[in-house]
């Protein structure tokens, strides 16, 4: 009974002893405690605070300078400065193409959190299209942060004056005063000139924007393109103070920009007017080359087009219209397109003759009207059923012989043929400094079995020899044979560009570059020269033939329609575009060529049509250019004296009177009236020299040979 009551009791005296030994509270080791946290704590903070203080001070000493600069850059922004586009003139220092300003709404990324709102609600207040939306938006995302960039260009007054309405709901969207292009003469030179547009999502992938910063417009075709380097300049850039909604405060400096070069072009504005006079209501191209140094004296492709409509972005209607009209308005076809030569590529041929010692000048034959190769009944017939009798070279050319060219070229071969051709340039780029420049095609029997994978037929050769078959040729290489035929076979390369004045540095070549490979003497190009004198004087050009100065020339006809073996050209049969193309190259004056000229007339008929043309030409270069040049009366419309609201495609176009004076020019009173009521753009130049309207042939016309596949 009593061994529980002892167990208790030792289990409470142990309880006693343990409290004695371990208290719960020890008030000196919390204090320790408690100072070791404190210190600790103090220590972490100590060391940051220094650590911050250290940091600041290397920031606010160190860096000073730098941060100070991140400041001002936070209210001071670079503007760009657009470079003023050169101006394009002709040889006499005709204007050919204008600067006028217009006023451009224009924002940055940097002055609008919402762009997207902000386009929105400008919409009605502007009326943007959605062209100008899309081409904002794309241009835009590709700029610089502080880059202002144009939503839309060529503000009327209208859209002014309703944005100046409300311009304090709009921070940072400006009007502003940009230059555009005009081109006084419309159509005379569009296709040569060409002309500037908006910059498009390639080229903006393939320019350097900060060269075109600040910049809307960039050459498109002709001159404009070819020399955009020389032409568009080096922007410049303006240093201004901004505040936080991006008004400007105030202007701290600035870097001109570098206007773009002036460039004097060979062209002349009469000789441009009057080759562009015989091709009126005609489709077809004129090419007048100095053959001394390759100049291009005057370049026409008819129909033309108006190239103001392009320069602020030509409206689909306008474009539908001239991209689906069957005459094709905006194809060069002085550069582009591609044309049977017919029989204006003979003296060129001939001379292969006397170079591969095939034929020499007292080299005849007998025409019975027709030529057969042996083995084969089929007839290559000549232009006259009857033939020509005996006919050496000389004859050949003047009466344009095609059975003395059929056998020529039998006897040749395509391949000797081919390699003598190409020295001319036939089948090849001229070089000439214009974009999109075709090579026609001298056919080959590797061609024919690269592209058609079959052999070479002789039949085909003796289609060739007369410029037909798949020989095809551009007006300009017509004219640079022809230059090359009387520069007794020096070659020139055909340019536009004469004169460049400016910053930025050209070299213009003037002058032969070199000659043509001729086993022959300079006594045979004399003599073909007399052979091209007698076709004006007594054969198929006669009609074109006058007493004040010697032409050269060689008519030409190419066949649209085939002929089947047999059947005779019955032009009654036919439709207007169906007709033989009238081809027509020469040189004058024949003895010291000074202008050679090529003329294609599509469905001209025949080649004495075509010369027709060309002798206005040429009358004027020999007789009139230097006693009564034509000359614009207003050749220079100012920009300063355009209104904002008048468009470039309604600005006067061609209705430009010309003046016998040769100082007729003067400047144009300013243009206030409605753009309704503005000239059309269509409208034509109006000239005291009055076209030819009525070329006829004088003489027979020039039927072709019947061809052969």
């Amino acid at each position: 009974m009593c061994r529980p009551t002892q167990t208790h009791q030792l289990s409470s005296l142990s309880r006693q002893r343990m409290k004695q030994q371990f208290p719960l509270k020890n008030v000196q080791q919390e204090k320790r405690i408690f100072r070791s946290r404190v210190f600790f704590a103090i220590g972490i903070v100590s060391f940051f605070m220094c650590l911050l203080i250290a940091r600041y001070a290397y920031l606010q000493i160190f860096h000073h300078q730098e941060f100070i600069e991140a400041s001002d850059k936070n209210r001071i922004r670079l503007q760009p400065i657009a470079p003023a586009r050169g101006y394009i003139y002709d040889r006499n220092g005709t204007l050919l193409a204008d600067n006028y300003p217009v006023f451009t709404a224009t924002l940055s990324k940097a002055d609008i959190e919402d762009i997207d709102g902000t386009v929105a609600r400008l919409t009605p207040i502007l009326n943007l299209t959605q062209e100008d939306i899309d081409r904002f938006k794309n241009r835009i995302e590709t700029s610089k942060k502080t880059e202002r960039v144009t939503l839309k260009l060529n503000l009327t007054e209208t859209d002014i004056a309703r944005f100046s309405e409300v311009k304090f709901q709009f921070p940072g969207v400006d009007i502003e005063t940009q230059m555009t292009r005009y081109y006084p003469h419309g159509e005379l030179f569009a296709h040569v000139i060409g002309y500037v547009g908006r910059i498009n999502d390639k080229e903006l992938k393939a320019i350097d924007k900060d060269s075109y910063a600040g910049t809307n417009l960039i050459g498109k075709i002709g001159v404009e393109k070819s020399y955009e380097d020389l032409l568009h300049g080096v922007p410049g850039y303006e240093s201004v103070e901004a505040d936080a909604h991006g008004n400007i405060l105030r202007h701290l400096g600035r870097k001109e920009s570098t206007r773009g070069n002036d460039l004097y072009l060979s062209l002349d504005y009469g000789l441009q007017t009057v080759a562009a006079e015989q091709l009126k209501d005609r489709r077809g191209a004129i090419v007048a080359i100095d053959p001394r140094t390759g100049e291009i004296l005057a370049l026409v492709s008819s129909p033309s087009f108006n190239p103001n409509l392009f320069v602020t972005g030509i409206g689909h209607d306008d474009y539908s219209a001239l991209r689906d009209n069957l005459d094709q308005p905006l194809y060069n076809r002085a550069v582009q397109g591609s044309y049977p030569p017919g029989s204006t590529i003979k003296p060129m041929e001939a001379m292969g003759g006397i170079h591969y010692k095939t034929v020499d000048w007292n080299t005849a034959i007998s025409d019975p009207g027709y030529f057969h190769l042996p083995g084969d009944s089929h007839k290559f017939r000549d232009w006259k059923k009857t033939g020509h009798g005996s006919v050496n070279m000389h004859k050949s050319i003047v009466i344009s012989c095609d059975t003395y060219f059929y056998i020529l070229s039998y006897q040749m071969g395509i391949d000797k043929m081919n390699t003598w051709m190409r020295q001319f340039g036939f089948g090849e780029k001229t070089g000439v400094d214009l974009p999109s420049e075709s090579t026609g095609l001298y056919p080959s029997p590797e061609w024919k079995m690269r592209t058609r994978k079959s052999k070479w037929l002789k039949g085909e050769t003796i289609s060739v020899s007369i410029g037909q078959g798949a020989f095809t040729a551009t007006p300009l290489q017509l004219a640079m044979a022809t230059a090359i035929t009387a520069n007794h076979g020096a070659h020139v390369i055909p340019h536009v560009l004469r004169e460049s004045k400016g910053a930025k540095k050209h070299q213009v070549l003037n002058a032969p570059t070199g000659k043509i490979n001729f086993s022959g003497t300079d006594e045979d190009w004399v003599k073909m020269r007399d052979a091209m004198v007698d076709v004006i004087q007594s054969g198929t050009g006669r009609g074109i033939r006058t007493p004040m100065y010697q032409i050269a020339g060689k008519t030409g006809t190419a066949q649209v329609k085939s002929i089947a073996q047999g059947k005779r050209y019955n032009e009654a049969l036919l439709t207007s575009r169906q007709l033989d193309h009238g081809l027509f190259v020469g040189f004058a004056p024949a003895e010291n060529p000074e202008i050679a000229i090529s003329v294609i007339w599509e469905n001209g008929k025949h080649g004495g049509s075509a010369a027709q043309l060309a002798k206005p030409v040429f009358d004027y270069w020999m007789l009139t250019r230097k006693k009564n040049p034509i000359a614009p009366l207003n050749h220079q419309v100012s920009g300063g004296l355009m209104t904002a609201g008048i468009k470039p495609g309604e600005l006067p176009n061609n209705d430009i009177g010309l003046s016998t004076a040769p100082n007729a020019a003067q400047k144009p009173k300013p243009n206030a009236q409605n753009p309704a009521s503005a000239p059309s753009h269509n409208s034509q130049s109006n000239t005291t020299h009055q076209p030819n309207t009525t070329a006829r042939p004088a003489t027979p016309p020039e039927t072709q040979a019947e061809i052969s596949e």
